[in-house]
């Protein structure tokens, strides 16, 4: 997809997906995702989430440095 984001966003996203698709505390987590990530309607709900992800992130630090 092309997207820069720091480790701890990384993190936080990962997680956030895992949650989502409901594969928190599966047997092998990053597995289900790849394959997940292999059926072309499942990218694509994968991808959706990410960009909603995304500009929820954007809003929340327009926010914050609206605030400081």
């Amino acid at each position: 997809m092309g997207i820069r984001l720091s480790r701890s966003e990384v993190q936080d996203l990962y997680y956030e997906l895992l949650m989502h698709f409901g594969l928190v505390g599966g047997v092998n987590e990053c597995q289900a995702l790849e394959y997940a990530w292999r059926d072309p309607y499942n990218k694509r709900m994968i991808e959706e989430f990410i960009k909603s992800w995304l500009e929820r992130r954007r809003k929340k630090e327009a926010i914050a440095g609206y605030y400081i």
